[in-house]
């Protein structure tokens, strides 16, 4: 047992030292309550309503993971403390209005954020720029309902803007040569890919909601096609000449 004892300490530190956790099992969780406002949303609405949702609380997790990382960005603005500025960001996103104090949006935040002479904060500038451009590549709306469409070339520009995110993310660099941002770390002393996985997520929601809002409407073409010909020649066959015809036997 003395043998074994002596592990627990090296054990610990391990397991202390692990940045990246594995996946938690579970299991899928529908929404309980049935709104209103879905009763007048298709299947491709709720489809990119529950994407855009996602992501976005995919955002505010980088967001935290980001400051935790670069605690020194913060206080670059007029924050109180970094959930102070962490509400700013969300707060405008939520309404959709700029982020105060900073006079890009979309895109151009992103830019920026990613900027060697940027002297602002680089975490709520990029989770910003990075939150509004999914918003305008939504139609600027964070529900869509049935008599909104989505365009699916933008939603496809946002993932590819999410993947030059990620990459810039990893080569840039201030005049010191240090990471602009810390967020990924693979080396022999730390091993923490959770930001790559996070990006990975986001990129794949809105691949597969571009590449179905792409089908929108080839599928109501077959759509309407297998109503008609279901309705017209899809009949339940008669049975009961059968079975009378079998009792006669």
């Amino acid at each position: 047992m003395k043998k074994y004892a002596r592990l627990f300490p090296a054990l610990t530190l391990i397991f202390a030292g692990c940045k990246s956790t594995p996946p938690v099992n579970g299991r899928v969780v529908p929404e309980a309550k049935l709104t209103t406002g879905q009763l007048i949303q298709s299947g491709p609405n709720r489809m990119a309503n529950l994407e855009l949702r996602d992501n976005l609380d995919a955002l505010y997790v980088l967001m935290d993971k980001l400051y935790k990382r670069n605690p020194a960005e913060w206080k670059k603005g007029s924050s109180h403390s970094r959930q102070d500025a962490a509400a700013n960001v969300r707060t405008a996103l939520e309404q959709h209005k700029p982020l105060p104090g900073l006079d890009a949006r979309d895109t151009a935040a992103m830019r920026l954020a990613l900027d060697p002479e940027f002297k602002g904060d680089r975490v709520a500038t990029l989770v910003y720029g990075l939150g509004d451009m999914l918003i305008t590549a939504h139609g600027g709306k964070r529900q869509q309902y049935l008599i909104d469409g989505l365009d699916a070339q933008k939603v496809y520009n946002a993932a590819r803007n999410i993947e030059i995110t990620m990459w810039m993310l990893a080569q840039r660099r201030d005049r010191a040569g240090q990471p602009l941002l810390l967020s990924n770390a693979d080396s022999e002393h730390e091993r923490n890919l959770s930001f790559e996985r996070l990006f990975g997520a986001m990129i794949g929601r809105l691949d597969l909601v571009a590449e179905f809002t792409s089908e929108k409407y080839r599928r109501s073409v077959i759509d309407y096609a297998q109503s008609f010909f279901g309705g017209q020649f899809l009949q339940f066959l008669p049975v009961s000449e059968v079975s009378a015809a079998a009792s006669s036997l």
